[in-house]
């Protein structure tokens, strides 16, 4: 054990000292061959704990910024993550690594178009400029894939006391960042750039973006987030992913739920923040009650027991609403004319026999319609039923088109 010991320590003043001749001004491929000669392959931890120590004994983190993609050049390829162990689907760092798959598609296209570039005639730089545009729409979605690294992975990286790596990374994310605005406003100023322009655009300004965001890939791939393999415990992993849907994921979006066993999620779930967390978003309380009183039609909602649980509360109810409804059985809350048809649909919606029942009336010079949505979860279980009811007046009288911007109202449209 002391021996192994002792040769770790060996790699790491040696690794330590091949950083420091960077870090003097030598070339990355004057060093890189002696790393590997040396060393062979590095274990990704002890970089870690190299970069980490050098900013203890003194280094200055903006020096190590300013340095990083340096010897992250000489180390490309020197680093082993054969260790490493594979991910679900689901799991957060398998939904970094597609995000990054899909970010070097984006990368290795444009790459291509610089390449066609060289060619490329006055007549034909408008048309090649808005492809590459595409391309950098697309890389712009990086900022999802980068908030989610600075909240949620971060923060438990420095839990760990590991604040060295960290520090270093946002720098770079920022620096990306501000690359990447840099690549926009030139291609949203170039629309009419001849083929010369498009070329200095590109080797000034497109392409060292394009190569920060490769760079951070290659950072993450080789160092943090077998890192954060390391370190990160199950608990931790499942706080982290019961964290990104709010934040938003870049281009590659998951699919697959993950959940790791022994692991309460749903109690992660309701600690990890204080929004209505739903499959394709979230919202705050008061952003979800004012989007269901602004909806243009009132809700009323009943249980699988036939119990109303909620109803919307806009400023123009069609239907007259009190709290009073609220836990009472939906039969007891209609007239008794009406008591067998509502007990027939909400019949029909628990055995599966009807999920939609629509109707329409005329109601003191407005049309209204009315309908009623069996609602099921995603194994077809019947959990409730929701009525629909909304003024078409307007809607029904309306002709021709209205293609521009107008706050009039709508029975003022334009033929």
């Amino acid at each position: 054990m002391s021996e192994l010991i002792r040769e770790k320590n060996k790699r790491k003043e040696l690794l330590k000292h091949m950083i420091q001749q960077l870090h003097a001004g030598e070339a990355p491929d004057a060093v890189r061959p002696q790393l590997v000669r040396l060393l062979g392959q590095v274990p990704y931890d002890e970089v870690v704990e190299v970069e980490q120590e050098l900013i203890s004994e003194g280094l200055p983190t903006e020096e190590v910024l300013k340095l990083c993609d340096v010897h992250t050049e000489a180390l490309r390829g020197a680093i082993d993550t054969s260790a490493v162990p594979a991910v679900p689907p689901g799991h957060p760092v398998h939904t970094l690594q597609q995000e990054n798959k899909a970010l070097e598609w984006e990368i290795a296209a444009l790459e291509h178009t610089y390449v066609q570039a060289k060619d490329v005639t006055d007549e034909d730089s408008g048309e090649l400029l808005r492809t590459i545009r595409g391309h950098f729409n697309a890389l712009m979605d990086v900022e999802k894939h980068y908030q989610r690294k600075e909240n949620l992975l971060f923060p438990f990286l420095e839990k760990h006391e590991i604040t060295g790596p960290p520090t270093v990374m946002w720098g770079k994310h920022d620096e990306t960042r501000e690359l990447l605005k840099a690549a926009i406003a030139a291609l949203e100023a170039a629309t009419e750039a001849t083929a010369e322009e498009v070329q200095g655009i590109i080797e000034l300004v497109l392409k060292p973006a394009s190569d920060s965001v490769s760079g951070m890939i290659d950072k993450e791939s080789q160092i943090f987030l077998p890192l954060c393999l390391d370190t990160f415990d199950d608990t931790e992993w499942a706080q982290i992913y019961a964290g990104s849907d709010e934040i938003g994921y870049c281009i590659f979006a998951p699919e697959e739920a993950w959940a790791p066993a022994g692991v309460d999620m749903k109690a992660i779930e309701m600690k990890s923040t204080d929004r209505v967390q739903l499959p394709t978003g979230s919202f705050s309380v008061a952003e979800l009650e004012a989007v269901l009183n602004t909806i243009p039609f009132d809700v009323t909602f009943v249980d699988a027991d036939d119990t109303v649980r909620f109803f919307s509360h806009g400023s123009e109810r069609i239907f007259a609403r009190s709290k009073a409804i609220l836990g009472r059985k939906v039969q007891f809350c209609h007239p008794p004319k009406s008591v067998d048809t509502v007990q027939k649909i909400v019949d029909d919606f628990r055995v599966g026999r009807q999920s939609h029942a629509h109707f329409w009336i005329e109601l003191g010079g407005r049309f209204i319609s009315i309908e009623y949505f069996a609602l099921r979860d995603t194994e077809g279980t019947y959990l409730g039923t929701l009525e629909v009811s909304q003024d078409l007046t307007k809607k029904r009288a309306l002709t021709g088109e209205q293609r521009l911007l107008s706050y009039e109202d709508e029975d003022q449209t334009d033929a």
